[in-house]
């Protein structure tokens, strides 16, 4: 059933890392454009929930399989080399140049997340949908259960490596007065109260804005830019300072990255090692958060 919430992409710095479903409607099917739907469930479920349903044309893309390197210790979820990341979006068929429009049905988490590694090989041009599946069937759109085949094409990575960040060039930048670090997960995890691994905390020195805080809980989408801004500054965020986002798998730290993007923010990065690399190396520092 329709509601009646509007999508507008007005007010933001960066209006055209979002598309409305108005906006994909019109453009769905021409060239130079894709869809790619990345709902995922952590029981392998999402790819049966994209056959289920789709926006017409997506192709489906598993970040977890799809955009995350094999690694022995399957917590630390490191982006993909290059050339995973060339098989799939050449599998998806999304090439450079092209404009790409992401959705899932979860907040855009996992949207950020892709949106965040393509930026990192070198695609600018994707956008993310506001308010995801739920705002497509709400305009009275199709979904489709076809298996969607594209022709293949050529995508050429160019690392963008000022965009990531490892556990040491994070430990090198700790003491550095032109960097703020941003832990987007819970406060409770942030504090040390909650959160598994060998220790609880934060990297020091970090500020804590919560990714879930970035999205209206109703609708899943971005919040205003004003809003957006005011919950920045909130917790001591200094726009001048080159910004790098953290949390435990990197999908909040990515979702936070493009949410400050999106309201202008033009030096942000993302350690995607985050807390769970972090965290379980007793040769990096940590602090908590003492109770009052």
């Amino acid at each position: 059933m329709a509601h009646n919430t509007e999508y507008s992409v007005s007010g933001y710095a960066r209006p055209e890392l979002l598309a409305t479903p108005e906006w994909l409607a019109e453009n769905i099917g021409r060239p130079g454009f894709g869809v790619l739907d990345l709902r995922w469930r952590p029981d392998g479920s999402g790819r049966r929930l994209y056959a289920s349903g789709h926006i017409p044309g997506a192709m489906y893309v598993d970040w977890r399989t799809d955009l995350v390197e094999e690694e022995d210790d399957c917590d630390v979820l490191l982006t993909a080399g290059p050339r995973l990341v060339t098989e799939t979006l050449t599998r998806a068929g999304i090439g450079n140049g092209m404009v790409a429009a992401l959705y899932d049905d979860i907040g855009s988490s996992y949207a950020a997340r892709a949106w965040w590694t393509l930026r990192v090989y070198g695609l600018d041009s994707a956008r993310i949908m506001l308010g995801g599946l739920d705002a497509w069937r709400a305009l009275g759109q199709p979904v489709s259960t076809a298996a969607e085949l594209r022709p293949p094409i050529v995508f050429t990575p160019r690392l963008q490596s000022r965009m990531r960040l490892t556990a040491s060039d994070v430990k090198q930048l700790l003491d550095s007065p032109g960097v703020q670090l941003l832990d987007a997960r819970a406060p409770s995890e942030f504090a040390g109260h909650a959160g598994s691994g060998r220790r609880l905390g934060h990297i020091p020195g970090a500020l804590n804005i919560p990714a879930a805080a970035t999205t209206e809980p109703r609708t899943g989408c971005f919040r205003s830019a004003q809003d957006l801004w005011a919950l920045f500054r909130k917790a001591g965020g200094n726009a001048r300072r080159r910004l790098i986002c953290y949390d435990s798998a990197g999908i909040g730290a990515c979702k936070l990255a493009f949410a400050l993007t999106l309201i202008g923010c033009d030096d942000v990065a993302v350690y995607d090692g985050g807390w769970a690399e972090w965290g379980d190396r007793l040769d990096l520092p940590a602090e908590t958060t003492r109770r009052e």
